[in-house]
């Protein structure tokens, strides 16, 4: 099964106050699942998101929240069950639609979760365009349908020039492709437009490897490591290094 890093979700929640509204136990429960999802702790979450569900079943924060841990655990009809129950308390939560769209493709309904990414692309309230638009991206890529997943990769970026999974998505499906210069031109461009990605500079110092360019390779590749030291793409790059000879 595809892991969730491949999909990006709208992993943004605008809650507003709850003071003098409602206690504030379902609110604390609702800021503790989502401490965990960040910080990795994706069972704990779906234990305290169903607390704030079970206070206050109408919140549709709640419930993408709730959806969203499903998702970290691997539980995809769970987590397309939570998402919906979201859109029909507020139909107008477009961000959900990414969502829902990413749950439904996990589960193996791909049709399905298309739908749902290009109905949040096409809604002009959508704060997140680059996200449905990568969406859309990464499942005509996992298709091999690439002039699609390239047309969708490329919308992405014209949607935001720095969102750095795009670029990362164009340059695997031009690599595809066999257009290796042009994966690497993307690769670069996305250096500069997002100089904080140890992602983005994984990737470049492996296609640089890929053409021969081994001193930038190097380079590309050290740098990541010291982005993330400890992390995974920290420890990517590492491993990478690893097959370059000795100075």
């Amino acid at each position: 099964m595809r892991e969730l890093r491949f999909w990006s979700v709208a992993f943004v929640f605008v809650l507003p106050s709850l003071a003098g509204a409602q206690t504030v136990d379902p609110e604390a429960s609702f800021n503790a699942g989502l401490n965990h999802l960040r910080e990795g702790r994706a069972t704990m979450a779906v234990d305290e998101f169903k607390k704030a569900v079970r206070q206050d079943g109408k919140n549709a924060y709640f419930q993408k929240g709730l959806g969203q841990a499903y998702l970290a655990v691997g539980k995809y009809d769970d987590a397309v069950s939570a998402f919906r129950k979201a859109l029909e308390i507020n139909p107008y939560y477009t961000d959900v639609r990414n969502d829902l769209g990413t749950a439904l493709v996990l589960s193996g309904r791909r049709n399905e979760g298309m739908q749902e990414f290009i109905a949040a692309f096409n809604d002009p309230t959508n704060p997140t365009p680059e996200i449905s638009s990568r969406n859309l991206g990464r499942a005509y890529l996992d298709a091999k349908s690439y002039p699609e997943a390239i047309n969708w990769y490329r919308t992405s970026i014209g949607r935001n020039k720095s969102y750095p999974d795009s670029y990362l998505g164009l340059s695997e499906a031009l690599m595809a492709t066999g257009r290796i210069d042009e994966a690497v031109a993307a690769l670069e461009t996305a250096a500069k437009e997002c100089p904080q990605s140890a992602d983005v500079l994984v990737s470049l110092g492996e296609a640089y490897s890929h053409i021969g360019r081994l001193s930038d390779a190097r380079s590309r590749l050290e740098e990541a490591r010291r982005r993330d030291p400890g992390g995974p793409v920290g420890r990517r790059a590492a491993q990478l290094l690893q097959q370059f000879p000795s100075k």
